[in-house]
């Protein structure tokens, strides 16, 4: 009996044993057999993305017909069907898509295997390419890139230091988070300058979410969140070194090394951006300063298995930029000129990032981060010298089953001021701790329809709790029709180092109040798309979104007449409102983008005037891009800008932005790039001059538009 009892036993065993198998999946380049990594592969609606080497493994499948689909951003997607039992290794290529923008959702921001087109966050995403692209026509910033996007403003806070914030949807700057790599490290007083030096070369794609997205990345994502995603090494590797010279008298040299072996994997990033300053429009101010910047980026990669990836990095930027007077700047300074500010700052930044595949199902990452921010600030008559310590530290789980997906982690953030004892300013050392929890659900109601649910609680050691709930809705009503909505909450806790429209004199600024209450939002989104593909290389997508956010107890800084800014609570809300409408078409070898935004941004708190200053009603961009041959490729761009009021109700008028490009391939090595930034030459100052007062005490004007003028440049890109 026993043995007749084991041999049963020993049977089943060896049907359920035979009845499990994996699947084993890589993903190339059609033309360059490069392997494609965070492609989505998806097996019965399970879905994984391919690790840095293509490769993804489905585990624990029965025998039987799988129809699978794959995708990455910038392919065509490619539908296969595979037996199991099969232990071969499934080698599918993709062929590349023309296409100036995608509109897709990436799991670095959203964090789960939804399929790209079919997340019910909407994450738009600039990738490698357009960021190569950049790196030939602006390749000390990323500022102009993502104005790109629609509904995306760049706004010059500052005429002296060419500062600038972003602003999504018509709200200031502060509400924007920006990541790098998941991590928040530009937030108040080292969110000075933060855009302005992080070069293209550095970055493998740019995921931007419009309106609120603060479950997984904390309150301040109100407008909305840039995420710039680092490159990672390849085994075929990568050696770019960029030249380039501009009208302007700006010259930057950028490099990138790359390579992975089988244990372990290095990327360096090292560029210099050398400017000398510039009065356009010959007022005796510098429109463009004076500036040299270096920045260093050094990251290892270990791989002890196949499952666990550990990354460590460091990046390092020094700069200095100088702007004011231009006889003090060139060193002729005298009684009646003395005008000028010198910003020096040094970043440097630590990072530890563990990623592993704990089972198939089961994925788990710890990432933190450490960075050290120096700014010395100095003029003709003042002059400060502070520091701000910003951490990071994260850890969290991604769990996935056929129909539904769980993302939860904890989350400690926090960041330190201080400044020296004998600095003539109001403000005093201060600091912020939040310590948070997360949990995120996206459930596969059926084959078209996906709901996703989230839920954030927050700590500050100073504003108290915070809860964050989150809703969005995704339905497919068939191949090119498609919908979206959602709805989030978020919060701003008081700062008064934060990015203002306005940049004011850090002696200006007076401390934040016991009694001044955290800012609160929420905010709806709708939208609904339409994509069809024919023919090989031809396309058309338009998608039309509506968004609103509320903004509760908003913090407005009011200047006294002692210069003095004070901070208060606000007592009704700032409302944005508006819709969205853009449009991507390829065909017979054009890439053609169009947007067109509408905002009504008003300050419900006002008894007239209520709009929010500087936010254009109407803006509408296009892109057109042609490849002539293998070679030969170029490009132009616009944008109108509509009009705009100022804080003293003035209207300013709407202006047209004009830039072209061109580019030749010598060959698969050697390019050269000659790009033109305004066409037109338009600049604010031949409207209305940029200060008011005099050559010792100017008084600058808030900006609208551009003021460096007409702008060429020349980059030879080289590429082992």
């Amino acid at each position: 009996m026993k043995k007749y009892v084991w041999l049963l036993w020993t049977t089943l065993i060896s049907a359920v044993s035979f009845s499990q198998n994996a699947l084993r999946i890589s993903v190339k380049d059609s033309v360059s057999k490069e392997a494609i990594s965070n492609a989505t592969i998806v097996v019965n609606s399970a879905g994984k993305t391919t690790d840095d080497i293509g490769f993804s493994e489905f585990l624990n499948l029965r025998d039987g017909i799988y129809p699978i689909e794959i995708s990455a951003v910038g392919y065509h997607s490619k539908k296969i069907s595979v037996v199991l039992p099969d232990t071969s290794m499934h080698i599918v290529l993709l062929a590349r898509k023309n296409a100036v923008l995608e509109d897709v959702t990436v799991i670095a921001t959203t964090r789960n295997n939804q399929r790209i087109e079919n997340s019910p966050l909407k994450v738009e995403v600039l990738g490698k390419e357009e960021l190569d692209e950049e790196n030939s026509i602006r390749p000390a910033n990323i500022a102009s890139l993502i104005g790109d996007f629609s509904g995306i403003q760049i706004q010059q806070s500052s005429a002296v230091s060419g500062n600038a914030n972003v602003r999504i949807q018509g709200l200031d700057g502060r509400y924007t988070q920006i990541l790098r790599d998941g991590m928040p490290l530009f937030e108040g007083f080292s969110g000075n300058f933060g855009v302005l030096t992080i070069p293209p070369l550095d970055l493998r794609q740019i995921e931007l979410v419009k309106g609120s997205a603060s479950t997984l990345y904390g309150g301040g994502a109100i407008g909305g969140l840039v995420n710039l995603i680092s490159k990672r090494p390849t085994t075929k590797g990568e050696d770019i070194l960029t030249l380039n010279q501009t009208t302007l008298k700006e010259s930057d040299v950028n490099a990138y090394l790359s390579k992975r072996y089988k244990h372990f994997g290095y990327t360096l990033f090292s560029g210099y951006a050398r400017q000398n300053f510039f009065d356009v429009n010959k007022d005796g101010f510098s429109d463009v300063p004076k500036l040299n910047t270096f920045i260093i980026h050094p990251r290892l990669f270990l791989y002890p298995s196949e499952k666990t990836t550990i990354i460590t990095g460091y990046t390092g930027t020094f700069e200095k930029r100088s702007g004011g007077d231009v006889l003090v700047l060139d060193g002729k300074a005298n009684s009646s000129h003395q005008f000028f500010e010198e910003n020096k700052t040094k970043r440097n930044t630590g990072e530890f990032i563990v990623e592993s595949n704990l089972s198939s199902r089961l994925k788990g990452t710890i990432k933190t981060s450490l960075s050290d921010f120096d700014r010395t600030i100095q003029t003709n008559t003042h002059f400060f010298h502070g520091k701000e310590l910003n951490y990071y530290s994260e850890a969290s789980a991604l769990l996935s089953y056929d129909k539904t997906d769980w993302v939860g982690g904890l989350n400690f953030i926090g960041d330190q001021f201080t400044k020296k004892p004998s600095d003539p300013v109001l403000l005093n050392n201060f600091s912020n701790q939040t310590v948070g929890a997360f949990l995120q659900n996206t459930y596969r109601l059926r084959e078209n329809d996906i709901l996703e649910t989230g839920l954030r609680l927050d700590h500050h050691f100073t504003y108290g709790n915070f809860v964050l709930p989150r809703i969005a809705y995704f339905h497919r009503f068939n191949e090119q029709w498609a919908s979206r909505f959602g709805f989030g909450m978020g919060y701003k806790t008081p700062n008064a180092l934060a990015p203002q429209t306005i940049e004011y004199n850090i002696e200006q600024l007076s401390l934040i109040a016991n009694n001044i209450r955290a800012e609160k939002s929420y905010g709806f989104n709708a939208e609904v798309n339409y994509k069809k593909e024919y023919g090989e290389d031809n396309s058309f997508f338009i998608n039309q979104a509506l968004f609103l956010t509320r903004l509760s107890s908003p913090i407005i800084a009011n200047e006294l007449s002692s210069s003095t800014v004070v901070f208060q609570n606000a007592g009704k809300p700032i409302v944005s409102k508006g819709f969205d409408t853009y449009i991507q078409w390829s065909v017979a070898g054009w890439d053609i983008y169009a947007g067109y935004t509408f905002t009504i941004a008003e300050r419900k708190y006002l008894q007239q005037n209520q709009f929010v200053p500087l936010t254009p009603k109407n803006r509408f961009a296009t892109v057109i891009a042609k490849k002539i041959s293998e070679k030969l490729r170029f490009g132009i761009e616009a944008s109108y800008t509509g009009s705009q009021y100022r804080y003293d109700a003035t209207k300013t008028p709407g202006f047209l932005f004009v830039a072209a490009m061109a580019g030749y391939n010598f060959n698969s090595h050697i390019s050269l790039i000659l790009n033109c930034e305004n066409l037109l030459d338009y600049r604010q100052s031949k409207h209305e001059a940029l200060y008011e007062g005099s050559m010792l005490d100017p008084q600058f004007k808030p900006l609208w538009a551009p003021i460096d003028g007409r702008v060429v440049n020349l980059s030879l890109r080289l590429k082992k």
